[in-house]
């Protein structure tokens, strides 16, 4: 399970829509690794004049690459995350998540980080079994 849903977000989400902070809430709550990584990209980003921010350094555990997977792999929880922080999400491999400035989505840069040559030249055989 992805979520450790609240009680109370779950009769919201059965009686109609529920707040996105709310859900925003939960997903830090859940998964505080992906949220952290996230939110320290995103200050990195603002902090700067660079187009993206990007980690390259590999979770700790097994465990937090599995945060950040299901973080990214689900449309709304990555959605929700790139509202909240105001950035587009970019990722490759197991960890290589990058926040960008979301002026920039569908740039040059962002395309050729997101491009199919990018993620091959980015491989190594340690990303193998993640």
């Amino acid at each position: 399970m992805s979520l450790d849903v609240s009680p109370q977000l779950l009769a919201q989400a059965e009686q109609g829509e529920i707040r996105e902070e709310d859900f925003v809430a939960t997903v830090r709550h859940s998964l505080p690794y992906a949220y952290r990584l996230i939110a320290d990209l995103t200050r990195e980003l603002q902090g700067s004049d660079r187009e993206f921010a990007d980690n390259l350094t590999p979770p700790p555990s097994e465990a937090e690459r599995g945060q950040l997977l299901r973080a990214l792999a689900s449309d709304s929880i990555r959605g929700s995350l790139e509202r909240h922080f105001g950035v587009t999400l970019a990722f490759q491999n197991c960890h290589r998540v990058a926040a960008f400035r979301p002026e920039t989505d569908g740039g040059e840069t962002y395309t050729k980080f997101t491009s199919t040559r990018s993620q091959i030249l980015n491989q190594s055989p340690e990303f193998r079994d993640c």
